[in-house]
């Protein structure tokens, strides 16, 4: 894989919706410096479609070359490869994510345009790297390339204004490859939802903003989409891989029936709400789920913290002696909480339980779907159930 192109692909004037790179002599701690937004691969992939095809026409790439995403913003990309032969014309755009931690942040997205016979017009093509879609749910047809939407249609318009500015058809086939696309997309959700082979084209803004997790959220949903699809009726969102074994053992379920939740309870919850599955199964730590039933739907530890008095609350409601609530209210953790509430037999996991489950309903509303918790302690002990 090329090293990224030192050149910043960004608009030199900064605003909200752009990236913007450091200055390079920006002294200030990172802490205090703004978080660079990046492009997604659908921004770069369009960006390596036009000038692929802008060579195939004139035989002269620009570089870097520009587009228009959807929100009207017109960022410049570097071209970190280019290839011209006979009848077809390649273009490469090193992905910058900006500060998001993305996996796909400084992969080479390349963009082969060929000729297509007449009225073909835009014509998709899963190169290298490029996973094909197998499942149902997703929003392409199986057997598609994983080239979403939106990327899609930036990819046309691309191609639609150039042919019209150099009095072409614009019949051509675009292939999209990603360098070591393959390899990478073992560290997503690709291959449970069904996308064999490589990474997704995606994007609906072009633009990738750090920590927004909209990724993340994004795969949740299509998960669910996919289970729909499929058939299953029961699906486990688990706040990790320990959870995950522990729910899939415990109900048989199969792989792609299991959402990646993460910290995001309120994601699969809400859309669950719009798209209902007859039965959810939510399974997770002590501490995450102790924030589930304080109320929290979002249980990263910089969104929300364990409440210990919410937690010695329930420890008084249950019975427990004044000793015991105030040993839970100043408690370290939300495991040390549990393990002092065992050892007198109070089932502050099952507490936790019923205080996420009461959490989830009051989500869900009046959609129809049956809820059930699981709550594990570190090594994947089931300590509590609703």
């Amino acid at each position: 894989m090329s090293a990224p192109d030192p050149r910043s692909p960004a608009d030199p004037t900064p605003d909200p919706g752009l990236p913007a790179d450091e200055p390079a002599d920006d002294d200030r701690p990172a802490a205090d410096r703004p978080l660079r937004y990046g492009w997604t691969t659908g921004a770069c992939a369009t960006a390596a479609t036009a000038a692929a095809y802008t060579a195939l026409l004139t035989g002269t790439f620009p570089d870097p070359v520009t587009i228009t995403l959807p929100k009207g913003q017109t960022p410049a990309f570097a071209l970190a490869v280019e290839n011209l032969s006979v009848g077809a014309a390649m273009a490469g755009i090193i992905k910058d994510a900006g500060d998001d931690p993305d996996v796909t942040h400084g992969a080479l997205i390349r963009s082969t345009v060929r000729r297509a016979d007449p009225g073909a017009g835009v014509v998709f093509v899963a190169g290298p790297g490029v996973g094909t879609v197998t499942k149902p749910g997703l929003p392409l047809a199986v057997g598609e390339p994983a080239i979403n939407p939106v990327p899609r249609q930036l990819m046309r318009e691309v191609v639609a204004a150039l042919a019209a500015a150099h009095g072409d058809p614009g019949d051509v086939v675009v292939e999209i490859s990603v360098d070591h696309g393959a390899e990478l997309a073992e560290r997503t959700w690709n291959p449970r939802l069904g996308i064999l082979g490589g990474l997704s084209i995606l994007g609906t803004t072009g633009i990738v903003v750090p920590y927004s997790c909209s990724a993340w959220i994004d795969s949740i949903r299509r998960g669910i989409d996919v289970a729909r699809a499929t058939g299953h009726q029961h699906v486990a969102g688990c706040t990790g891989s320990t959870s995950e074994r522990v729910a899939m053992e415990l109900y048989g379920l199969p792989a792609d029936a299991m959402l990646d939740m993460g910290d995001f309870a309120g994601a699969v919850l809400k859309y669950l709400r719009r798209h209902p599955v007859p039965r959810l199964t939510i399974a997770g730590g002590v501490g995450k789920l102790a924030k589930l039933a304080d109320g929290h739907l979002d249980l990263h530890s910089k969104r929300s913290q364990v409440d210990f008095c919410f937690l010695a609350g329930l420890v008084a409601g249950a019975g427990g002696n004044d000793a015991l609530v105030d040993r839970v209210r100043t408690a370290n953790t939300a495991l040390d909480a549990l393990t002092v509430c065992q050892a007198v037999g109070l089932p502050l996991g099952d507490l936790i339980a019923n205080g996420a489950l009461r959490t989830a309903v009051d989500t869900l509303g009046d959609a129809p779907v049956a809820i059930d918790i699981v709550v594990i302690d570190r090594a994947g002990a089931v300590v509590g159930r609703a």
